[in-house]
């Protein structure tokens, strides 16, 4: 029987289970008009968790309660699945990375936003308190992420679902732009996996608060009786502000002058004779006889000593069943490659009829080794396999000039895609 999950639809501790399932190939059925308050208060609901909280899932061998319980348990009912990662110290750090997800960045969360939304009393300290807490873990986090694609390995596993799930209500609800600018890292792993198509599935369209929400206004309380007699006077009430966050504090205050810019290294290397724009002027500008012409240019420019030539190969082809993904994702890489414009040219080829796709590139890069910014900054490299053109090899320069033109069949196939990052 179909696995039936109790919690509403939008429920974030539910989306855990549902994206595992995804990934699994696991069913499981949400409970059709699940109302929170009334459908989780039954004596039946109750059966199955004590505490009447939500999610519960239904099994064959009975409910299990707590969501990353219930995730885990959803992961496993697939043998060896990736989810878990293919040894034991992935293992270790996936449950670490949960771990973190729920004690450092979910319960930090909801200490901001449930005393907001009047679930609880508002002490100004305390959000302070669990502001600077989940600053902290977003650091750490954030920190992790530069030099990771995911928390665990090279595939999406457990602990990047439960981490996406707990972020999605702050994303949603309380981290506005300003706020999680300060964890580049962070943001790019997030947008990144909420548009894989198992958790868009599950997640829908997610859209970034624009603002904190106000501190809920408490109920007027009841009045007492009094005894008879001349009414005390009232005293004049003195409104207080609620303490802002110190970052909102911040913002009225008079920005500081613009620091100078530090010069890239690469501003700082001997000249060259080769004038990158002008070699992404020629080949824009070159409408026919491409090989006579923009090739035959770009080798009479190439500078050997200024600059190199990189291939780099996808390493993960496996992946590259549907056509669309794979270009929307050479296209994020072209997009997260922005920050090399001045230094760099690049050509993307979508290789392959049929799935799975081959994803292979040619690179021009201003020095002798990729960039170490680049490096540092665009996640995507790591996905890569990258080694140096020998232009010293007639081969090699042809297979240069093949990617720079768009030659077709290119290396015996067809081209599904090109693009050009000039």
């Amino acid at each position: 029987m179909a696995l039936v999950l109790h919690a509403g639809s939008t429920n974030k501790n539910a989306y855990k289970a549902l994206i595992a399932a995804e990934y699994s190939g696991v069913k499981v059925e949400l409970v059709k008009d699940f109302e929170m308050g009334v459908s989780n208060k039954t004596p039946e609901f109750f059966k199955m968790n004590p505490i009447g909280k939500v999610p519960v899932l239904e099994t064959p061998d009975g409910p299990i309660f707590e969501s990353n319980a219930i995730a885990r348990y959803v992961t496993r009912l697939k043998a060896d699945n990736p989810l878990y990662g293919y040894s034991l110290i992935e293992y270790a750090h996936i449950e670490q990375w949960i771990d973190f997800a729920t004690l450092e960045i979910d319960a930090n969360i909801l200490r901001w936003f449930i005393p907001r939304i009047g679930f609880a009393m508002y002490l100004p300290p305390a959000e302070e308190a669990a502001i600077s807490a989940l600053k902290r873990a977003l650091e750490a986090l954030n920190t992790h992420l530069a030099y990771n694609t995911y928390l665990v390995g090279h595939n999406v596993t457990l602990a990047d679902i439960v981490m996406i799930c707990n972020l999605v209500l702050g994303f949603n609800r309380v981290m506005t732009k300003s706020f999680t600018s300060e964890f580049p890292h962070v943001e790019r792993y997030f947008w990144t996996l909420i548009n894989q198509p198992n958790f868009k599935k599950v997640l829908g369209e997610v859209k970034q608060t624009e603002s904190v929400p106000p501190v809920a206004k408490k109920s007027t309380p009841p009045v007492s009786a009094k005894p008879m007699g001349k009414e005390a006077p009232k005293k004049e009430e003195v409104k207080k502000e609620p303490a802002k966050p110190k970052e909102e504090a911040r913002a009225g205050a008079e920005e500081e002058a613009p620091k100078p810019k530090a010069k890239n290294p690469l501003d700082f290397l001997p000249p060259s004779k080769m004038i990158l724009d002008e070699w992404k002027r020629l080949y824009s500008n070159t409408k026919t006889n491409f090989r006579e012409v923009a090739i035959k240019g770009f080798w009479d420019m190439y500078d050997p000593e200024g600059y190199s030539l990189w291939f780099c190969d996808y390493k993960y082809n496996e992946e590259n069943t549907i056509s669309f993904v794979t270009m929307n994702k050479v296209s994020g890489f072209l997009q997260r490659m922005d920050l090399a414009r001045k230094y760099a040219f690049g050509k993307m080829l979508v290789i392959g009829s049929e799935p799975p796709f081959k994803v292979k590139g040619l690179w021009l890069f201003r020095g002798q080794d990729i960039p170490q910014f680049v490096l540092d900054e665009c996640y995507d490299m790591e996905l890569y396999e990258w080694r140096k053109v020998n232009i010293n090899d007639e081969s090699e320069k042809e297979r240069v000039s093949q990617m720079i033109e768009d030659y077709e069949p290119f290396e015996g196939e067809p081209l599904l895609d090109a693009k050009c990052f000039k």
